[in-house]
């Protein structure tokens, strides 16, 4: 069991948070009034007491809310606990979605004493129940949720440039959360092979998604070259999804026949192209996402594992 020892908000990114005394926590949005609530996977973040009062003995003056945290905790090692640890707190229930981070712009603590602990001894969580939290409130463990983590990337050249808004990718991320998986990364890139093949790489030999898709870029323009960029990071072809989602989509258009979506495997992590419009991205990641987790459980190796906690998202 824990405690709620500090309590942290900022209206901006990139700068300390003041400390407060209770924060509402909105469903899958994180703290009201704070700059890093959104839809995402970093929604709130949480460091123990213990290590920033072994770090102030080391010499450094800092204070709650100097890392960026949201919630200081005593009674917690948060970075032993693994992603999908569920943490109750009061009505609210928060779900472990990343430990750690990467610092690529350090912070003014940094800057000042040579060294920030959040990147190591730092966690991020979702906010899987809302309510309100109050300094001195008690923290538990509610558990652990098994579920893997995935990657969307919208491909159009409209979208990134502001000129149309991507529906497909936050539609996949809906579908994908209802079941066994957490969207750590979301983008919207324009319709270049380069980009996205370089970031498939980042994402499955460096961020380990289990699950990639893409959507848009895979019909006979130009521009729609999704399934080249892919081929060219792809390990091992899965030609049997692409397959069936454009078999299934031919039961609804024969334009169906002209998508040129591929499946492939790079190392653990399994690359799907989707196509473009939202509503063929509904109907072909539906058909398929019953029979995925069976082929990343193959994949990972948790084939056979006994005792995992299934997500059930709270209403």
């Amino acid at each position: 069991m824990g405690k709620v020892r500090a309590i942290c908000v900022s209206e901006k990114r990139g700068v300390g948070k003041t400390k407060v005394e209770e924060a509402v926590f909105c469903r899958d949005f994180g703290i009201m009034g704070d700059a890093h609530a959104g839809k995402w996977h970093r929604q709130v973040s949480l460091l123990s007491k213990e290590a920033m009062d072994a770090f102030k003995k080391a010499g450094a003056e800092v204070s709650e809310g100097d890392f960026g945290e949201n919630l200081v905790v005593e009674g917690f090692n948060f970075k032993e606990l693994p992603v999908g640890t569920l943490l109750r707190c009061g009505d609210v229930l928060l779900e472990i979605s990343q430990i750690g981070k990467e610092c690529h712009n350090h912070c003014a603590i940094y800057r000042s004493v040579g060294d920030c602990i959040m990147p190591r001894e730092g966690v991020f969580a979702i906010v899987r129940e809302g309510g309100r939290i109050h300094v001195g409130d008690e923290m538990t463990l509610g558990g652990h949720v098994f579920r893997y983590p995935a990657a969307v990337i919208t491909l159009s050249d409209k979208g990134a440039a502001h000129k149309r808004k991507d529906e497909s990718g936050p539609l996949i991320r809906e579908m994908l959360e209802e079941g066994p998986f957490l969207v750590t990364h979301q983008y919207l890139l324009p319709d270049e092979p380069n980009p996205l093949s370089d970031l498939l790489r980042e994402l499955s030999d460096g961020r380990k998604a289990a699950l990639i898709l893409t959507t848009g870029g895979t019909g006979f323009s130009k521009r729609d070259l999704t399934p080249e960029a892919t081929m060219a990071v792809a390990e091992r072809n899965v030609p049997g999804i692409a397959e069936a989602i454009r078999s299934y989509s031919m039961g609804i258009t024969p334009r169906a026949m002209l998508g040129r979506g591929v499946s492939v495997l790079r190392k653990e992590t399994l690359i799907i192209n989707l196509p473009g419009s939202p509503k063929a991205v509904r109907e072909s990641l539906a058909f398929i996402l019953p029979t995925l987790r069976h082929g990343l459980d193959i994949l990972t190796g948790h084939d056979g594992e006994c005792g995992r906690s299934e997500l059930k998202t709270p209403q």
